[in-house]
């Protein structure tokens, strides 16, 4: 699918459907076009090498939906590799996926494999307020970017949530699913600064090298941005730091509790070792025993085994191990 944003001073911005003239609409004095493609089909994917012949390095890189996050300067044109996340749940982890820019001197080129609900509000956005688009094609690149890396406030919001949640779950009685969950969290929060790390230094090198076709007045924007991408990065290390921290507690907590366990089994087993061996005793098979035809041996030898639990109990007592 294919939608385009089409920018001309007279008549502000019009919505597009379907392939157009592209080579025409460009040729427009003042014009700025926004194609966005999701999921292009091959006819559309020729659109790139016909009407804009863009290279074939930047085409496969589009093709492969797996390239890692870059930009390349062709002259004529940017062309920027710029992961997009979301999370969708602890299952899954983390969604990432590709979305490619090619930006020319008067137009922005989107190609994406994936839906966004972003890309609806950048909809609407274009079409309430001409100057999204008005102000040039750098001007959108930086908008649409910016809205990627806002995306990120969505899953840091839930990572805050999981984190704290895990925090009283450790420091109560922590139970197996929370050894799973610190695991899975913590494997999503290292999967973010992965792709938060390269990110940082695409737009610090957009910030920074001047290219032509990116209005020095841009910089400051984009350095903030790459400020904004600092602070995620952050954010995930003090998570990722949260999550060991929580997982030596846990651990410490099952030893804890694991050793009150074996505590209290061998106090058991202590006190039982008396009367064992005194039954055992008493019951050896010998026909000449003391008290065995007595009618109070029985409750003498109880009343024996009873004083010597008794007698184990207030020693364990007196030294603290109960």
């Amino acid at each position: 699918m294919i939608w385009s944003y089409y920018y001309q001073p007279a008549e502000g911005v019009q919505v597009l459907d379907e392939i157009q003239d592209f080579d025409r609409l460009m040729a427009a004095e003042g014009s700025i076009l926004w194609i966005d493609m999701l999921k292009p089909s091959d006819q559309e994917l020729f659109i790139l090498t016909h009407d804009f012949k863009f290279h074939p390095l930047a085409i496969e890189d589009v093709i492969a939906e797996n390239s890692r996050t870059k930009v390349d300067d062709y002259e004529r044109y940017l062309f920027v590799v710029f992961p997009v996340v979301d999370y969708i749940g602890r299952e899954h982890g983390l969604k990432v996926s590709e979305l490619n820019f090619f930006l020319g001197k008067n137009y922005l080129i989107t190609v994406r494999f994936t839906e966004h609900r972003m890309f609806d509000y950048l909809y609407g956005r274009a079409e309430r307020d001409d100057r999204l688009i008005s102000r040039g094609a750098d001007y959108l690149f930086h908008a649409v970017v910016d809205t990627v890396v806002d995306n990120f406030n969505a899953t840091l919001d839930i990572f805050d949530h999981e984190v704290d949640r895990i925090e009283q779950d450790v420091l109560g009685k922590p139970e197996e699913e929370t050894l799973r969950s610190i695991f899975t969290l913590r494997r999503d929060v290292i999967a973010l600064k992965r792709i938060v790390g390269p990110q940082k230094e695409v737009v610090n090198h957009i910030s920074r090298q001047h290219y032509p076709l990116v209005t020095p007045a841009l910089t400051p924007y984009f350095s903030d941005i790459h400020d904004h991408l600092l602070r995620i990065n952050e954010i995930a290390d003090s998570h990722q730091q949260i999550l060991t921290s929580s997982l030596e507690i846990y651990y410490s907590s099952v030893s804890t509790r694991t050793g009150e366990i074996i505590k209290v089994l061998t106090i058991l087993t202590a006190i039982f070792i008396p009367p064992t061996f005194l039954v055992g005793l008493w019951g050896m098979n010998f026909k000449y025993m003391p008290e065995i035809d007595k009618p109070w041996g029985y409750g003498m030898a109880i009343g024996i085994i009873g004083a010597t639990i008794g007698a184990m109990l207030l020693y364990f007592w007196r030294k603290k191990w109960l």
